[in-house]
């Protein structure tokens, strides 16, 4: 946890980060996370505190949500004037109430409800006896506040994500000139409730000149002297750790800076400095720049961003798009000598170095020429297919209105990248999850950034009333006793259907539009034309299993089918029905056997691959049949093990699951389906109160964060000691041990 907890302070920093300070002012921190920020202007230099003193005044002030937490903001802010140097500056870190993502369904973070910041508080704090939480502010009384505390100079950043995350500071007169789909990972303060795909939304509100006015946050300098720092907009990449942390700075002076955010970072400048120098060397475009103590300075283009280009040609021309989109493939292959060519097998030719951020939104489009900047990784030697690959995810992520013109499945093909698909998906994921520190801070993410699913969910829930709701989305098997249950769709959504409740809800057939999935099967299951339902439609309930169910539901009504509901993926169905009984812990009792009293958890569940059984299994299963009354286990297939664990297992998979049957600990053991094998499936299969694992995985973040699913959905995860003495890689490794000695012995002979 020591690496979330640095990552995460130095992300908070990067609120002030950015920031010019003058060198050895004193700075007093105040509010959210003042000790992390002064402890970061410490390493700067500066002469940080956090406890007020009243006989000095200071040079910098900096509060974080404190005016928002008083129900007098003025006489704070009176306060803090009088406190600073003639000279001084208030820095307001501030949440706005009209932020675009309290619109997109995050609650408020200091009501907890829906919308009563966007409402100006008119049903909030209303009586006497409401307990003041605290409160945002929209920019209008913001500048009220300040000009009656006599603050009449001052400059509005608008920050992005929000205060937890400062990603990006824009200045009140700047507007970006990139695609921020790609670049914005929204965060909330309760992700369940959100409905709309924020970073979707940012071009509009560019184009209709409300970006600043919906920005969800602000930095807020407020200047004595009426001087104010030069600084027009700066991305700040603290999630990276200290080794690739850094601020990127637009100035006033048209120059770009690029700032190394701790000492770490100045190998990573020299780096970067050294690829630049080196495309350069081989023909291609590039923004040059030089070394500055800890930054790489730039000039400031005043050009459109690659992508923004591609995104503009792909909705005028498509041919030309793809001309320019093979000019940009060509420029990959020219950036680097061919160490081994092309021969035909999906691995495309081998380039020496693959510098693997060569994508359009790290290029200008100046006088129809491709202009690369911020190239710091280079992979050497690298799959030229993978940076292409990696060109085209960059481009077409969090563009889904892009595979409408050009799918990128159109492309894959175009450039022969299927062949080796998964390949180039790992490398990327691996690369850039690397990057980003998504495993230490994969708990955090758990909890602030929202799931699609959910996201999808909440919003068919607006598009109904809640009685046409429960029926299409909710009680979908309604009515559907002595019915034959047909799936429309044979997609995903379908195969998640038959795999995770086929085997209570036994479906008849599938139907599908598409008339090349006609006549073949899905799971087993005949796929027909949707003409098959007019054949005694009544006695069919029929379950529409894709995302874009309306086009279908109109379908069927035109049909004269109004038997259907909607399978959302999202949502837990009833699947198994246990004998339930109250829980209660399991107390020993003078003259009665501990199995005979009540046990804490009704159904018990534990996964695994279970291969070479021994004591350490057998212990698991009895101290978790000690507290559930239905143990259920789930067992790894071959292929999954050979998929997850990158071995062969030693026992084949119809052996292992007949051990584990025959254990009389167990009351159930099941196959785990290959591609829906995680906590959340299962759960969603058997509906458990508990699953249990060993302790070898307590501190792993994965397991946290299905833990705090399990948590949300009123189960537990609890982790058993794991046996140290014995294990399957252990008795593994003294059989090969065993082996190799034979087969050594046997050569000697």
């Amino acid at each position: 946890m020591g690496m979330e907890v640095a990552l995460l302070e130095g992300i908070r920093s990067g609120l002030v980060g950015w920031y010019d300070f003058a060198a050895g002012s004193r700075v007093l921190c105040l509010g959210e996370h003042r000790e992390i920020l002064a402890a970061y202007l410490r390493g700067e230099g500066l002469r940080a505190e956090c406890a007020e003193d009243v006989d000095a005044l200071y040079d910098y002030i900096v509060s974080v949500a404190d005016l928002e937490r008083t129900e007098e903001p003025g006489k704070l802010l009176d306060a803090w004037r009088g406190m600073l140097k003639p000279e001084g500056r208030l820095l307001l870190g501030l949440n706005n109430r009209l932020g675009l993502k309290f619109f997109c369904g995050d609650r408020d973070p200091y009501t907890g409800r829906n919308f009563d910041g966007i409402e100006n508080y008119r049903r909030t704090y209303v009586n006497k006896s409401d307990r003041f939480t605290g409160r945002m502010y929209a920019r209008a009384e913001i500048e009220r506040m300040l000009r009656g505390s006599g603050f009449d100079a001052f400059r509005f950043y608008s920050v992005l994500t929000d205060l937890e995350n400062p990603a990006f500071i824009f200045a009140e007169d700047y507007l970006p000139n990139e695609d921020m789909a790609n670049r914005v990972f929204p965060t909330y303060n309760f992700p369940d409730t959100v409905f709309l795909e924020e970073e979707g939304i940012y071009a509009s509100l560019i184009e209709n000149g409300m970006f600043h006015a919906m920005a969800n946050a602000f930095f807020v300098e407020c200047s004595l002297s009426g001087e104010f720092s030069d600084v027009l907009h700066a991305t700040c990449s603290m999630e990276r750790g200290r080794e690739d942390a850094f601020f990127t700075i637009i100035r006033r002076s048209d120059v770009v800076e690029k700032r190394a955010a701790y000492p770490e970072g100045s190998a990573r400048l020299e780096g970067m400095a050294g690829n630049i120098d080196a495309l350069k060397a081989r023909g291609i475009g590039v923004v040059e720049g030089r070394l500055e103590g800890n930054s790489y300075v730039m000039p400031y283009v005043k050009a459109e961003v690659g992508q923004l280009y591609l995104k503009k040609l792909l909705f005028e021309d498509k041919n030309e798009f793809l001309r320019e989109i093979d000019r940009f493939r060509d420029l990959i292959l020219q950036s680097s000598d061919v160490i081994e060519p092309d021969k035909g097998d999906g691995e495309g030719a081998t380039l020496a170095r693959g510098y693997w951020d060569m994508v359009p939104l790290n290029s200008f489009f100046i006088d129809g020429e491709f202009v690369f900047f911020d190239q710091e990784f280079c992979l050497a030697p690298c799959p030229a297919n993978f940076v292409i690959y990696r060109m085209l995810g960059a481009f077409y992520a969090g563009n889904p209105q892009f595979e409408r013109i050009v799918p990128m499945q159109e492309l894959l093909h175009r450039y022969g990248l299927n062949k080796k698909l998964e390949k180039w998906q790992k490398m990327d994921w691996k690369l850039l999850s690397a990057l980003r520190k998504e495993k230490a801070l994969g708990l955090y993410h758990a909890k602030c950034r929202r799931n699609g699913e959910v996201v999808h969910t909440n919003r068919q829930r607006v598009n109904y009333s809640t009685e046409e709701y429960q029926r299409l989305f909710v009680d979908i098997f309604r009515d559907s006793e002595g019915k034959k249950l047909v799936l429309f769709g044979s997609g995903r959504y379908a195969d998640r259907f038959v795999t995770l409740y086929g085997k209570e809800h036994p479906v008849a057939f599938v139907v599908d539009n598409n008339e090349t999935r006609q006549g073949k099967e899905l799971g087993g299951l005949p796929i027909r034309s949707p003409q098959a339902l007019m054949e005694g439609a009544k006695a069919y309930k029929v379950l529409i299993c894709i995302k874009d169910y309306l086009s279908v539901a109109k379908q069927l009504d035109a049909m004269g089918i109004f038997d259907y509901a909607i399978f959302d993926p999202n949502r837990d169905y009833p699947n198994r029905d246990y004998p339930r009984r109250e829980v209660v812990v399991p107390v020993r009792m003078a003259g009665k056997k501990a199995d005979a009293l009540p046990k804490k958890y009704r159904v018990g569940y534990i996964a695994g691959v279970f291969d070479l059984f021994h004591i350490g299994h057998l212990n698991m299963f009895r101290r978790a049949k000690e507290q559930c009354e239905y143990l259920i286990v789930g067992v790894v297939t071959d292929e999954g093990v050979r998929r997850n664990k990158k071995v062969e297992p030693f026992i084949p998979f119809e052996e292992r699951i007949e051990m584990v049957c025959a254990c009389r600990y167990v009351d159930e053991a099941v196959e785990i389906p290959l591609n829906y094998g995680g906590t959340r499936d299962a759960w969603r299969m058997y509906h458990f109160d508990v699953q249990f694992s060993g302790s070898d995985y307590i501190d792993d973040r994965y397991w946290l964060s299905e833990g705090e699913f399990l948590k949300k959905h009123g189960a537990e995860l609890v982790f058993f000691p794991y046996t140290e003495q014995t294990s399957s890689t252990k008795i593994k490794a003294l059989i090969n041990k065993e082996l190799d000695g034979r087969q050594q012995k046997t050569a000697r002979d």
